[in-house]
């Protein structure tokens, strides 16, 4: 009875990985449109999000009748039910590429009113953690994935500092507030982000130990 559940639970494994290496490369993209206000690249991101919403259907399914077909023991439901809340974080971090990519459309048109520093440094310390949570994923290392957790406070400086910058900006430069906004917003977007990732490394240590980590107190 082991064999067909460890085999299913095998190609569920599988499809987070796939959804969570194509996640790395969503937010890479993003963020290479932002900074060259590259339109084509922000307008494919942006209407490419079903993929995203099929992939997080399908492997919900795939757990559903994993449930009722194979019976699993209370070990096997909580790495199934650990599972769909990853997915869903998943998805919300591709939600979150496609509305910077929303507002990069616009951006696009525009001269930057400074150059872009900081927010593709949050940008990769964001795909970073992505990357991290699904090693842990695979690995179902609760050290790593409380390491992740520890890392959402680099997330957080980074925001600090872009509002901060922005906000400076806009009080030596009050006809580039919207501009400014705009900033903001990918930055707490990218901030949201890093907290998914933290919820997928949180769910990981569920899946292992059974017991809930606070690691994210954002």
């Amino acid at each position: 009875m082991r064999a067909p559940l460890e085999n299913e639970l095998r190609s569920i494994q599988v499809d987070i990985i796939r959804m969570g290496t194509l996640i790395e490369k969503t937010i890479e993209d993003t963020i290479n449109a932002l900074v060259n206000r590259d339109l084509n690249l922000a307008q494919t991101i942006a209407a490419n999000d079903d993929q995203f919403d099929q992939m997080e259907l399908e492997i919900e399914n795939k757990c559903i009748y994993l449930i009722a077909r194979q019976q699993p023991v209370a070990s096997d439901l909580r790495k199934i039910f650990s599972v769909v809340k990853i997915v869903t974080d998943l998805e919300r971090i591709a939600d979150h590429c496609q509305d910077i990519s929303k507002l990069t459309i616009d951006l696009a048109k525009k001269e930057y009113v400074k150059p872009l520093v900081d927010i593709p440094k949050m940008a990769k310390q964001v795909k970073d953690m992505v990357r991290m949570t699904i090693d842990c994923y695979i690995d179902q290392d609760v050290e790593k994935s409380k390491a992740v957790c520890a890392s959402d406070d680099i997330a957080d400086d980074f925001f600090k500092v872009i509002v901060d910058d922005l906000e400076l900006v806009m009080k030596q430069k009050p006809d580039e507030v919207k501009q400014c906004m705009d900033f903001m917003m990918i930055a707490k977007y990218l901030e949201r982000m890093a907290d998914h990732a933290t919820n997928v490394a949180e769910w990981v240590i569920y899946s292992v130990e059974g017991t809930h980590f606070e690691g994210n107190n954002s």
